[in-house]
């Protein structure tokens, strides 16, 4: 297995714009990429992708088309495939989706975009509105069918999810969700999942913020619903928390090699765990999350004994 050393030499090497060659990258990597089955298809999906929030989002409004090209790149030569973006980020799904075409990665990426309506958390949407939106969304990744659209922030759903049921049905998109990570909005989504045929839900999940393990992840399993997980990082929380401590030794028993990693193999072991979409804009931050997705995944008394670690801190 790759040393440490080797393996942060890599990481700056990639995220400096180092020419290494296809299939380099993971030479050294051991084990098969973790990959789960969308629930109501069978089609599966390796276990962490990309987000396009935050800094992606930043450097996409910022032009940095560069870094984002490297992202992708990094990120298809790892095994990744799910990349989540949407409208209200900006810059990054027009960026994106010009990115994969020069790139030639069209085909190999899961487009997972949203549905919104102006705002966040809801709010009244127009069905004129909604049919631009996606088709802007088409335009942007020049495909005649998009992945997976989710109405974000559970938006207009009476408005919102018959268009999306149409697509789905005219075979435009292959799958539709919602999405939230707001608290006070988490009822509703569990109404919502219990009453529309949803191939998927969007929602936030990290080792410090367990609330979707009492109630919507199992509803999910029980559903037959994936689950793409946001903020597995707790957005910028848990790098603080950690800052200045190293990555216990007992969890190298896992392949775990960052703190990125630790975090992330605690949300894709939960069994109702689709896919956990980081963000990033940096190459090598892309290879250290992907390398959550190979070797073993943590036992429930493990991941337990890795909570208590965090909480402890």
């Amino acid at each position: 297995m790759m040393t440490r050393r080797n393996y942060l030499k890599l990481c700056v090497a990639v995220g400096a714009g180092s020419t290494l060659a296809p299939g380099l990258l993971w030479a050294s990597q051991t084990g098969a990429l973790i990959t789960r089955p969308i629930p109501s298809s069978g089609q599966r999906l390796p276990v962490v992708g990309l987000g396009s929030s935050a800094t992606f989002s930043s450097a996409a409004g910022g032009e940095d088309v560069q870094a984002l090209t490297q992202v992708f790149r990094a990120f298809v030569e790892q095994g990744g495939s799910v990349f989540d973006t949407a409208p209200s980020y900006g810059a990054s799904e027009a960026v994106s989706g010009k990115i994969v075409n020069e790139l030639g990665i069209k085909d190999k990426i899961f487009w997972a975009t949203k549905l919104n309506v102006a705002g966040f958390g809801g709010g009244k949407a127009d069905v004129g509105h909604a049919r631009a939106q996606i088709e802007a969304s088409f335009k942007a990744i020049d495909n005649p069918v998009i992945d997976l659209i989710q109405v974000h922030n559970l938006g207009d759903l009476g408005t919102q999810l018959p268009v999306l049921k149409a697509l789905r049905e005219e075979q435009r998109i292959r799958y539709m969700g919602v999405t939230t990570t707001f608290p006070r909005q988490y009822e509703q989504l569990e109404k919502v999942m219990r009453e529309e045929p949803l191939d998927f839900i969007g929602v936030d999940y990290a080792i410090d913020n367990r609330v979707m393990e009492e109630r919507i992840l199992p509803l999910a399993a029980d559903r037959g619903i994936g689950v793409l997980v946001y903020a597995p990082f707790g957005r910028t929380r848990l790098w603080s928390l950690v800052k200045g401590h190293d990555v216990p030794a007992w969890a190298t028993e896992l392949g775990i090699r960052s703190w990125a990693q630790f975090f992330l193999k605690f949300v894709i072991s939960h069994p109702a765990v689709t896919c956990a979409t980081p963000a990033t804009s940096r190459p090598r931050n892309v290879i250290d999350n992907m390398g959550a997705a190979f070797g073993d995944l943590p036992d429930a008394a493990t991941r337990e004994r890795m909570a208590a670690y965090i909480q402890a801190l």
